[in-house]
């Protein structure tokens, strides 16, 4: 019987290479997505269309909602979505996001004694999250090392960022390789009730900037752009 990985499945495109990817590496795999209180719920949708079409073999939402203490624009309805890019770490972070996501994943993977948890986080083409980064990666390996009891036994579950140093495009184009299909994905962080995205803000500038890089066109912005 193939080894186990739980996915972390956001709706958007890199939750969606990963899927692929781990798919291809021959994992069975579990897609695990979070209401964690976000503004842009359509992507709980996206994510339920992304774990379907990657082939998992369950998909769960978990409710944790630490968009309850505020302190970013993507739980906040008082604090305005940003349209451009900085040099600071923007106010589309959610504090500690990650690392909850990723402790939860943990405890799952655990119960289904599997290998491995995949995220998509990326440190190339990415807003500058603290949380995205390969050092955060590491220091929560060490933290799964220790902190259950797979770790302590000898096996740990690995934590796995295929994504953490490739380009946008590079992401693209090892998932269309791997047939994912983009148009059931969304990254924008203020979209509309039905999904149709802004165009402006850091996500889909990233997005927008790694399919031109690609030499393609994005299949989801043909008919889901809003008019503002």
């Amino acid at each position: 019987m193939s080894a186990k990985a739980v996915i972390l499945v956001s709706g958007g495109l890199d939750s969606a290479t990963v899927l692929a990817m781990a798919q291809d590496e021959g994992y069975q795999c579990y897609a695990l997505s979070m209401d964690y209180g976000q503004r842009h719920r359509i992507e709980l949708q996206r994510a339920a269309d992304v774990a379907r079409a990657g082939g998992a073999q369950e998909h769960r939402v978990v409710k944790i909602d630490i968009g309850n203490f505020g302190g970013s624009a993507l739980t906040d309805q008082a604090i305005d979505v940003p349209t451009g890019t900085g040099d600071e770490i923007p106010v589309t972070y959610v504090p500690a996001r990650n690392t909850v996501f990723l402790s939860v994943a943990l405890g799952w993977a655990e119960v289904l004694e599997a290998e491995a948890i995949f995220i998509g986080a990326n440190a190339v083409d990415y807003s500058g999250y603290p949380d995205c980064r390969p050092e955060f990666i590491a220091a929560f390996q060490a933290l799964a090392d220790v902190a259950t009891k797979t770790g302590v036994e000898g096996k740990p579950v690995r934590i796995a960022a295929p994504l953490i140093k490739m380009t946008k495009a590079e992401i693209i184009n090892t998932g269309i390789a791997l047939g994912v299909d983009y148009a059931n994905t969304i990254s924008c962080y203020d979209p509309d009730s039905v999904g149709s995205v802004c165009g402006v803000c850091d996500s889909c500038r990233l997005r927008a900037a790694g399919f031109a890089a690609a030499g393609l066109i994005d299949p989801a912005l043909a008919t889901h752009v809003k008019h503002r």
